[in-house]
């Protein structure tokens, strides 16, 4: 039995007097009112109408039941007109998950964009180097780099991921500047902890994968290591959208051009649903369409 319906086929009984009434109300025949409250009174294992051939009215169940009934039916129809305003036009909480250099650099400034635009949007964004869970942490969407492996989720290109070696004209004119990989042993070099680990940069065209280095520093923050490069500390190998603004002005100096890693590819990833919110699909249409704006300027 769908109970809503039953439910709703009740309440239009009580209110319109008769069946024949709520059947017109509901547009079904009166002798499907009549099974709906049947099955409705089976259930509940009470009466909930007195009928006779003259009248009909309520039981003291009945009573209760309706005031009860006509209250959860407002209730649903609340929660479908909220649900009606979320698909009308974006609102609610948007729960971003992006690594910490790309989302500190890049969706962070277009969350406050896009919030001027649409002001009923929540969001909270997670800055974070590992993989969550969308579905049983809860997250709308996330930024993925890289690889993305066997995962049940729709993904969608957004940029690509470049690295730059860079270091401030300073230290470049006291310890010259490096021409291949091989000068790295002559220089202090700045390193990412994560990376330290290792003791090495994974660069492109060299005669190994990686390049061996003694890093000079070493920082679990990759901001913390573009300020030391600024002061003249060493080398530095970081994300473009890390060391951009000081590129463009000439704080800091690209070198090695011929040998950074590979450009990796910058995903938005989102759960399997064929109806998703207008917060999530407007937000995903301003990345790309920001994103790409800033490619081309």
């Amino acid at each position: 039995m769908d109970k809503l319906r039953a439910m709703e086929t009740f309440v239009a009984v009580v209110e319109g007097g008769n069946f024949t009434e709520a059947a017109q109300r509901l547009e079904m025949s009166a002798v499907m009112v009549g099974k709906y409250v049947r099955q409705l009174e089976d259930r509940l294992g009470a009466r909930l109408l007195e009928r006779t051939t003259r009248r009909q009215g309520l039981t003291d169940a009945g009573r209760v039941y309706y005031e009860d009934a006509k209250r959860a039916l407002e209730y649903v129809r609340v929660a479908e007109t909220s649900l009606e305003r979320l698909r009308a036009s974006p609102s609610g909480t948007l729960r971003i998950s992006a690594p910490l250099t790309f989302g500190s650099c890049v969706i962070a400034p277009l969350v406050a964009n896009f919030q001027q635009e649409y002001p009923l949007v929540r969001v909270e964004l997670e800055l974070s180097n590992r993989n969550v869970d969308l579905v049983e942490e809860g997250f709308d969407m996330a930024i993925r780099i890289g690889d993305l492996g066997d995962v049940d989720l729709i993904a969608k290109p957004l940029t690509m991921y470049r690295m730059v070696i860079c270091a401030s004209p300073d230290y470049l004119v006291r310890n010259g500047r490096p021409e291949t990989p091989d000068d790295l042993n002559a220089h202090r070099c700045l390193s990412h902890t994560v990376w330290s680990s290792r003791d090495a940069w994974k660069l492109k065209g060299a005669d190994e994968a990686q390049i061996a280095i003694k890093p000079s520093f070493t920082c679990n923050d990759g901001n913390g290591l573009r300020r030391a490069a600024i002061a003249g500390a060493g080398l530095l190998l970081q994300p473009e959208v890390l060391v951009a603004h000081d590129l463009a002005t000439g704080t800091l100096v690209q070198i090695l051009q011929n040998y950074v890693p590979e450009p990796r590819t910058v995903y938005i990833v989102r759960r399997q649903d064929r109806r998703p919110l207008p917060k999530l699909t407007r937000f995903i249409g301003h990345l790309l369409a920001h994103v790409r704006e800033q490619e081309t300027s």
